[in-house]
């Protein structure tokens, strides 16, 4: 050892007989380190009960409002749909219209709130004096004569190479191992 280490083992080992015989009015390390840990306790404790009572929260949000609407009405197309919308705090109301392709008109009326969910009433109504807009694809006619013609064949006669391959000849052992695995269960049970 060196020598600072054995000087300050050296006042350690006095300050704990002055400790134990009572002639040192200082506190020992073991006290301090006690009294510490107890403060620090008491602060811990304070910090979670006290402070988030005397604490005031503000709440920076403001409840959501909004209004909104718009429509599309394209006579070339049929596209033809609108949707209107508000909101006052959770609360949601809307109705969206729109023209399904067999000329109905689709309407939905919907709410939606914390209590209840989303809600929807679904609504057909059939459209007099609608245009529908049919998009057919002109399909061309055209007669293609059928040909009677045969291709002649062609008789040629290719020698053929004869060839003969190697067989190699494995025998499978009698006994085949089998192995089988089976993984742990991933059902969990509450």
């Amino acid at each position: 050892m060196n020598y600072k280490k054995q000087q300050i083992l050296a006042e350690l080992h006095q300050l704990a007989r002055a400790s134990i015989q009572g002639t040192v009015n200082s506190p020992t390390i073991t006290e301090m380190a006690f009294k510490l840990f107890v403060t620090l306790a008491v602060l811990g404790v304070a910090n979670a009960v006290l402070l988030p009572t005397l604490v005031k929260k503000v709440e920076l949000e403001a409840p959501a409002e909004y209004q909104f609407s718009y429509s599309v009405h394209d006579e070339h197309t049929g596209d033809i749909k609108s949707q209107q919308e508000e909101r006052h705090g959770d609360d949601v109301k809307g109705q969206y219209t729109l023209i399904d392709a067999d000329g109905h008109r689709r309407v939905v009326d919907y709410t939606a709130d914390e209590h209840n969910g989303f809600n929807a009433v679904v609504r057909r109504e059939p459209l007099t004096g609608h245009k529908l807009v049919k998009t057919v694809v002109p399909v061309a006619k055209v007669a293609v004569p059928v040909a009677h013609y045969v291709a002649p064949t062609l008789k040629l006669a290719v020698p053929v190479a004869k060839y003969a391959v190697p067989v190699t000849k494995v025998v499978a052992p009698a006994h085949v191992a089998t192995v089988s695995f089976s993984a742990p269960s991933l059902a969990y049970h509450y």
